[in-house]
């Protein structure tokens, strides 16, 4: 099997929605104007709400009430937009899931959470472009759901593996599939035009110091992946954080240079941005957790 040719197979089941398209297409074209952002936009009065709810968010922690999606889009800047819009259509974009392969609460929970952790280690790391982070880690893990939707018994073969961890999952996709999540859901992400900076990253998640010219993306990447999954964790099982510890390659937080005296700081301000993500992007979510 061909990741190239699945991704192309399912494009028109897993779409984003015209209007999210549109303004990706016009911010990649670098002539997007303020102007013509917000009349897409306010052609949306849903998507308008939701704008205005992100923008106002912990997310960004901006003074001051922001009551128009013109300043909206001053304050926080194209890529940001293109990062609520997409973040705000993606989650209905994956439907029909067997629930026996994946609670779809959970998995949007450990994204947004994954989101949240990759932007602030990149704040942390003091990496260029840092607000790409959060849309990177919200689909750092749709190519699972394609291969839940399109192959569930192989699938299901996986997760007999899943107690073992994420690499042996990881494995196991490669040695009945030829490919990982992460190379499928790069190919997606290709052909919904999103940038390298965002689906290279994924590709190179799980061998992050293989990246090339993404290496420390995809090693922020792969910490905060490993790190949400902690977080959640202590969230479904009610334990204490300090009491397990993330699975990431210690070679790779070598490479990275981080203390860990980041950790606490944050899980922290995790915690005050998920509530606000998820009652935009996913309200449904808030009633699990």
């Amino acid at each position: 099997m061909d990741p190239r040719t699945i991704a192309e197979n399912v494009r028109s089941v897993f779409s984003l929605p015209d209007i999210a398209l549109q303004i990706n297409e016009l911010i990649s074209s670098g002539e997007a104007s303020n102007g013509e952002l917000e009349q897409l936009i306010l052609h949306d009065p849903a998507l308008t709400a939701k704008v205005l709810k992100f923008a106002n968010s912990a997310y960004f922690g901006f003074s001051g009430r922001i009551e128009t999606v013109s300043r909206a889009t001053s304050l926080i800047g194209h890529r940001e937009l293109r990062n609520l819009v997409i973040a705000t259509s993606v989650t209905s974009t994956f439907e029909g899931i067997s629930s026996d392969l994946i609670d779809m609460e959970s998995f949007w929970y450990q994204s947004v959470t994954c989101g949240v952790v990759a932007r602030l280690f990149a704040a942390y790391h003091k990496n260029k472009g840092q607000e790409r982070f959060f849309i990177t880690g919200l689909l750092h893990a749709v190519g699972k759901l394609i291969l839940f939707s399109q192959f569930p018994k192989e699938s299901a073969e996986t997760l007999r593996f899943k107690d073992q961890g994420n690499y042996a999952i990881t494995n196991a996709e490669r040695e009945i599939f030829g490919f990982t999540h992460a190379e499928l859901g790069a190919e997606l992400l290709k052909l919904w035009k999103l940038p390298p900076s965002i689906w290279k990253i994924i590709e190179f998640q799980h061998d992050p110091l293989n990246g090339e010219e993404f290496r420390d993306d995809a090693c922020i990447l792969h910490v905060a992946t490993n790190f949400a999954d902690c977080i959640q964790s202590s969230t479904d099982h009610d334990i204490n954080f300090d009491e397990i510890k993330p699975a990431y390659q210690p070679e790779v937080w070598n490479y990275l240079g981080l203390d860990s005296e980041v950790n606490e700081p944050i899980r922290e301000e995790t915690s005050l941005q998920i509530f606000d993500i998820l009652s935009v992007i996913r309200p449904k979510t808030l009633m699990i957790y």
